[in-house]
Order: C-alpha cells, then sequence, then structure tokens
C-alpha cells in the first residue's frame, strides 16, 4: 500500500482482520539508511507480532540517495497518519500505537519519539511505546554509526544538525516509554549507543525496560536461537503494560 507524504511512502501492512480491534505497531526496520532490511527487521517483526495478537505496519522509507533529513521522518509520520485515518477500516485500536525500530530504523523510531523532531512537530498523537532494537542513537563521533550519519546528514553535517539528531540530547519527560535491548558483541553499531541513550531516559524519568545480551551481535532480527530470543514478546508485554 502507497501512503500519501511528500512523495508516496510504501507501507506493507498485516493487519489482524478478525473483526476485533487490535493495538497496531509501527515497524522501521534498519539498513543504514542505505536500504530496508526486510524481512528480517520488517515482515519477520510484523508476522511475529501478528502471533502475539497485535496487527503490525512495515514502513519502507526514503534510503540511499533520498535518505537526506529530514526525508525519513516525513515518510514515517505520513505512514502513522495515514494508519491512523485507517483505523476503523483496518480493526485498529488507535490509542497506544507502538513504533519499532532496529539500527538505523532504530534511530529513526528514537527520533519520532522526540516532540522537536517526531510526532509532536507532525501534529501526531504521542507513541504509547516506542521499541528499539540495536538502535543507531547518536549522529555525534566518535560513537556515531558512519554509514547512517552519512547518509542521512551528508558528509560533512553542520554540528548542530549531528546534535540535534543525537537522540541522547532530545529526551524529555513527555518521551515515550521505550523497551530498549542491544547485544554486547555488536561490532557494527557501538553499544555504547544504547547506553547513553538508556541514561537520558533515566535522567528524564522516562519509563523504560532494558535488556543486554553477551554474545549477541548486529542484526541478529527475531534472535532465534541466540541469548535473546523471546524478546518480541517482552517488548509485548512492556508495551501492554504501559498502555493498558
Amino acid at each position: 500500500m502507497e501512503y500519501p507524504g511528500k512523495s508516496p511512502v510504501r507501507v506493507d501492512e498485516y493487519p489482524l482482520l478478525d473483526g476485533a480491534r487490535h493495538p497496531f505497531a509501527v515497524i522501521c526496520p534498519g539498513g543504514g539508511y542505505e536500504k530496508i532490511s526486510d524481512p528480517l527487521e520488517g515482515e519477520d517483526f510484523a508476522r511475529r507480532l501478528n502471533g502475539l495478537g497485535c496487527a503490525a505496519f512495515v514502513v519502507h522509507y526514503s534510503v540511499g540517495q533520498a535518505a537526506r533529513f529530514p526525508a525519513p521522518l516525513d515518510d514515517l509520520a505520513a505512514a502513522v497518519r495515514g494508519i491512523l485515518d485507517r483505523a476503523e477500516e483496518l480493526n485498529l485500536r488507535p490509542e497506544g500505537y507502538s513504533v519499532w525500530g532496529a539500527s538505523a530504523g532504530g534511530h529513526l523510531a528514537a527520533c519520532f519519539g522526540t516532540e522537536r523532531l517526531g510526532w509532536k512537530k507532525y501534529g501526531l498523537p504521542r507513541p504509547g511505546a516506542l521499541v528499539l532494537c540495536y538502535p543507531v542513537v547518536t549522529m555525534e563521533e566518535p560513537l556515531t554509526h558512519t554509514g547512517s550519519r552519512q547518509r542521512l546528514l551528508g558528509p560533512d553535517p553542520d554540528p548542530v544538525l549531528a546534535a540535534a539528531t543525537s537522540v541522547e540530547r532530545q529526551v524529555t519527560a513527555d518521551y515515550p516509554p521505550v523497551f530498549l535491548w542491544w547485544g554486547e558483541a555488536d561490532a557494527a553499531v557501538d553499544p555504547a549507543n544504547s547506553r547513553m541513550l538508556l541514561a537520558a531516559l533515566e535522567a528524564a524519568g522516562v519509563r523504560c525496560e532494558h535488556a543486554s545480551y553477551p554474545g549477541v551481535g548486529h542484526g541478529v532480527g527475531l534472535g532465534e536461537g541466540l541469548a535473546c530470543a523471546g524478546w518480541p514478546r517482552r517488548a509485548v508485554d512492556f508495551w501492554r503494560s504501559v498502555t493498558g
């Protein structure tokens, strides 16, 4: 399905059309703002969410040459608006929706949680929860993911813009509750990204559940057979606990 925005946004839909109203998750796969890592962090997440009683929507936001800020956020906002507009048609419970993101998609989802860059700027309801999987968090050196930063902000970004898109600097008390997890053996995105976000959430008094997994690397998706296996159910339980 294409949703209207500044340019059409592809959204893969995984509703539960069983006559009941269901909570829904909007999923931002990773890919370093270079590609969309689907099905690993898109369809796989959506189908697991379906099995846990939740509708899901995978956003194919702008990547590669089209990824320059704020295009991915424009796309995510257009997708959320379009999904909310179709809530009755798709048997969705519009309140308390969640936004999930992995890696660079985690950065996008985390940006959407900020008032300055995300939901409030676009005139949308605040997400009930964010689920962030081994996310890129900062756009500042030395801990940023260089490829994500270059594709989102350009090869020599203005330090003011880099700071503005570093999520750890933008967390306020109105930030949505967060389920955050990462692998301690992540060689692609420094685990310090997750730890600095966790520190910012705690300092702002934002409700957060987190988990770190020894021996788990980057881009593991559902993590079947690894120490992190089962994280989606933990994430959904957390989401339900903060939204009722």
